[in-house]
């Protein structure tokens, strides 16, 4: 995990505009995206299919609730 990922408390968002022909396109797009990056706690949490495509916003979990977070760990190992 990158140094600037490990100051993420829960989650990076990712919000565009796709080109596709439906919702489930969209949706399936998205993940694929995500995916992309590196990320594998993905999920996407809005989409509007309107016009030429999907408004949508995917999120990436860096740490989910009850996680090791690596800020505390670092913290601990400063004193």
């Amino acid at each position: 995990m990158s140094q600037s990922l490990e100051k993420v408390m829960d989650a990076v968002d990712v919000e565009t505009l796709l080109v596709c022909d439906s919702e489930a396109e969209g949706r399936s797009l998205m993940l694929d995206i995500l995916k992309g990056f590196g990320f594998t706690d993905v999920d996407v949490v809005f989409a509007q299919f309107e016009g030429p495509g999907v408004r949508i916003r995917g999120r990436a979990y860096v740490h989910r609730p009850a996680d090791k977070y690596h800020w505390l760990q670092q913290a601990g190992k400063a004193g």
